[in-house]
């Protein structure tokens, strides 16, 4: 594997990481600061937080459909990437963005 050609891109995406978190901090700052209602603070800040954990809930649930994926490619003893393996691993993607997205209506 190229390691030379990892280290940009991970250096690239803490970079971006970092900005997003300093961003969100700042807005959440301005807003408390703001002295608005509480009640439209309180309930912005929880918007937030549920849209935080549905975001997780919808990774988690995309990426062990990913993975189930990967593991019926690999237990199909396919080593070449055909439009089959493609078209598994695609799936599996929408099956998981389907299923996040009905485990969020139901938590929602």
């Amino acid at each position: 594997m190229n390691f030379e050609l990892l280290i940009p891109i991970t250096l690239f995406a803490c970079i971006a990481y970092s900005i997003k978190a300093v961003v969100d901090a700042r807005v959440r700052k301005q807003l408390v600061a703001s002295n608005g209602a509480p009640d439209l603070v309180r309930s912005i800040l929880e918007g937030d937080e549920v849209n935080r954990r549905l975001s997780s809930l919808r990774w988690g649930i995309t990426l062990v459909a990913l993975s189930i994926g990967f593991a019926i490619v690999e237990a199909a003893g396919w080593t070449d990437i055909t439009p089959g393996v493609i078209a598994v691993l695609v799936g599996a993607v929408g099956v998981g963005n389907l299923a996040s997205f009905a485990a969020s209506r139901k938590l929602g």
